[in-house]
């Protein structure tokens, strides 16, 4: 099963500079409206077959084009919404950083706990259980090889694909997740493979669409597709 980690577009929130987190009506901003739009491009004839999404409006509007082109209902999943920055939230970031925790969450982000909100180490347990049980659900519905995206928030992408690439969450601030910025893993049996971090450009590799290697016994083997681009494409 491959999971596309779709970013929502650009926010009103992301241009003025301050901590949206789960604050009601952050709206796309005009980029990330056009960034939506351009998602059904770069999706092109790639096979997504399910979408999943934060329920946070900028994240709605991200997939609501690409939805409708699809076909495809989203899913509104609670484990994959922002984090709950508690009073930080809707704070400028240029006060953030002048904060003891902000050194925290920037070195030791396993221990950062947003006061009166959560903690990172948990935004990684809810998030990384939502993608690994959609992708069982969907193995089971659909079979193997399903492609879907789910639509999230940075912190939350990058606590996933840093699971994913079995690192400790302490290094997970090394990761990249701009807005309207694709991550790709596919899970197998083994192990995940990160196909894909903060992919900004256009399509993604046609690799994606393709089904892994048979064994001489029939069965799949354990490898990504052999074109597919690892890292930060802007193909």
């Amino acid at each position: 099963m491959t999971v596309i980690l779709l970013r929502h577009g650009r926010s009103t929130s992301n241009t003025a500079q301050t901590l949206a987190g789960r604050t009601d009506g952050i709206d796309l901003d005009e980029k990330g409206l056009e960034q939506a739009g351009a998602l059904v491009d770069r999706i092109g004839s790639l096979p997504v077959r399910a979408i999943v999404r934060s329920p946070l409006l900028r994240c709605r509007r991200t997939v609501e084009p690409l939805a409708a082109a699809l076909g495809v209902e989203p899913i509104v999943d609670e484990r994959i919404t922002e984090v709950d920055y508690g009073q930080w939230t809707g704070r400028k970031i240029s006060e953030l950083v002048k904060e003891p925790l902000w050194a925290v969450v920037q070195q030791q982000p396993s221990a950062a706990v947003f006061p009166g909100g959560e903690g990172l180490a948990h935004v990684q347990a809810r998030a990384v259980a939502a993608v690994r049980e959609h992708d069982r659900r969907l193995a089971e519905e659909q079979g193997a090889d399903v492609l879907w995206l789910a639509c999230t928030h940075g912190d939350v992408i990058k606590a996933v694909v840093a699971d994913a690439l079995g690192t400790h969450l302490d290094s997970f601030q090394r990761i990249t997740a701009d807005p309207a910025s694709m991550s790709v893993i596919r899970y197998t049996a083994l192990r995940p493979f990160v196909v894909h971090v903060n992919h900004t450009g256009g399509q993604l590799a046609s690799g994606l669409a393709a089904k892994p290697p048979e064994t001489s016994d029939g069965e799949a083997k354990d490898v990504p597709p052999s074109d597919a681009v690892v890292g930060g494409s802007t193909d």
